[in-house]
């Protein structure tokens, strides 16, 4: 049986900056705090756990005072930085630089426009939408779909902005959408400020997929762009499973397989999608 790992797979260079702080952190201290998890994958944050790493909620963050706290790569809003502050809590900011670069685009925006209407293409609720809304007081309107733009006023200005992690062919149907729709002499600007370093892997997952009578895509269950990347797998190879963890492989899938494709999200770490290879190389 042919076995091979998607070499485009694996964690995007935010989340191995992220990491790598915080393993550089580990090594000289033993301990450290991350607010969240420092990436959405189980089997990663149990990992750095059992090198001292505790991941904690917000709650639990608001009564840490006089320790080091790691931000991870998804970033977090202003009132963060200034809760930190109070606590005595010394910041290691790893914060994605993609990220950070989107966060001042819509600070400047919301200064610049006061009126306007912020609005943020993303998931609701999800860690790097939280950081964006909180540049502009969270006053943004959130879309996650063409269906959501009714929450828009399209007689007031709109200045669109995207998660870096979103689909760019349904921010650019948004982009058209209301181009049709806002009346004439409305501002109305948009940023497609989605990494291309995400955003490159969906031609390329595609690609992969298509070579393998099976495919196995591994991402966490908290993954959003591990949803969306399997459902680009399924699409062109419907003989598509996605796991979480390696008890989740069922031996009867292999049967009348001669090849095999292992890939993941950017939140997937390699040495987990090599340990799901040698399982299947050992069947």
């Amino acid at each position: 049986m042919k076995i091979s790992i998607d070499e485009n797979s694996g964690f995007c260079p935010g989340v191995v900056r992220a990491i790598t702080r915080a393993e550089r952190e580990l090594q000289n201290h033993g301990t450290l705090y991350c607010l969240g998890d420092i990436v959405h994958n189980g089997q990663e944050v149990e990992r750095l756990a059992e090198s001292g790493l505790t991941c904690v909620d917000q709650e639990q963050f608001s009564v840490l005072h006089d320790t080091t706290v790691l931000l991870r790569a998804h970033g977090e809003p202003p009132a963060t930085y200034s809760l930190a502050q109070r606590n005595n809590i010394q910041i290691i900011d790893a914060t994605c630089p993609v990220v950070l670069q989107l966060q001042n685009k819509i600070k400047q925006a919301y200064t610049a426009h006061p009126q306007a209407q912020i609005v943020i293409y993303g998931k609701v609720g999800h860690a790097e939408v939280i950081g964006l809304n909180g540049q502009c007081d969270n006053r943004a309107i959130i879309i996650e779909s063409i269906d959501d733009l009714e929450k828009l006023d399209l007689h007031r200005e709109v200045i669109l902005f995207s998660q870096t992690t979103m689909s760019i062919s349904t921010f650019n149907e948004i982009v058209r959408n209301i181009q049709q729709n806002i009346p004439v002499g409305t501002p109305f600007t948009y940023h497609d400020t989605i990494c291309r370093q995400v955003a490159n892997r969906i031609p390329n997952i595609r690609r992969f997929a298509e070579q393998y009578d099976l495919i196995l895509f591994i991402a966490g269950k908290k993954s959003s762009n591990g949803r969306i990347l399997f459902d680009e797998c399924k699409a062109v190879n419907p003989n598509s499973h996605h796991i979480y963890s390696i008890d989740e492989i069922e031996r009867k899938w292999f049967v009348n397989v001669s090849s095999v494709g292992i890939c993941g999200a950017t939140s997937t770490p390699k040495w987990l999608m090599e340990k799901v290879a040698k399982i299947i190389n050992d069947f």
